[in-house]
């Protein structure tokens, strides 16, 4: 009965698995912001290729051209 009351009270390693915890929910939420902000941010990156390619302002009639995934 002794050991099990030493084996309750032991907190070696807690604040480990806390970290862990949080690190898995912080990778949790990039993924989650990544997910949600890709085609924006595509959009974004697109428009800029775009306005790179032709300063002059003129419109663009291509659009951004998108290449299939890999695999």
């Amino acid at each position: 009965m002794n050991l099990l009351k030493k084996f309750a009270a032991d907190e070696s390693g807690a604040t480990a698995i806390e970290y862990g915890l949080i690190a898995a929910l912080m990778a949790v939420a990039v993924i989650a912001a990544i997910t949600l902000l890709q085609e924006p941010l595509k959009d974004v990156f697109c428009n800029i290729g775009e306005t790179l390619q032709d300063p002059e302002g003129g419109a663009s009639t291509e659009g951004c051209a998108t290449t299939p995934a890999a695999g």
